[in-house]
């Protein structure tokens, strides 16, 4: 059974498509050495600069397949509560105290979290966020 579809490719896009599908199909990433020739593939379409639909839309469906393998063999942790506070305080260039009046929190609370001794209450997330200019997502990983 076909399943209909309102997207196509057409004329050079379309050849240039299926050059690439060709020469490197689309299919499950199913070991580390397919995944190396995948990213092989990636770097050099990303290396060639200006991609036409057809070459984007073979882009963009293989890093979907890197993406799901990468997810499925090699999981990242979360970022622990001192972690991410670390990062977010060295990329904006700040103090614990610039931190502590920027927020209205607590230099002690502030010291306990980089420590790893106390997790982010909601109360932080929601003024750090405030503070960092990021979504309160970003800290929430460990709720």
């Amino acid at each position: 059974m076909v399943a209909s579809t309102h997207f196509r490719l057409k004329g050079k896009e379309r050849k240039s498509s299926l050059e690439r599908v060709q020469d490197f199909p689309l299919a499950s990433i199913r070991s580390d050495g397919h995944l190396r020739e995948a990213q092989r593939v990636i770097d050099q379409l990303l290396a060639q600069g200006k991609l036409d639909e057809g070459e984007q839309t073979y882009l963009d469906a293989l890093s979907d397949l890197v993406g799901t393998y990468e997810d499925e063999n090699f999981a990242i942790e979360p970022a622990s509560d001192a972690d991410m506070l670390r990062h977010l305080i060295e990329a904006k260039g700040i103090t614990q105290i610039e931190l502590s009046r920027g927020t209205g929190l607590a230099k002690s609370s502030i010291s306990q979290v980089l420590a790893g001794k106390k997790p982010f209450s909601r109360q932080m997330i929601r003024k750090l966020a405030d503070f960092f200019g990021v979504d309160v997502s970003v800290l929430v990983g460990n709720l």
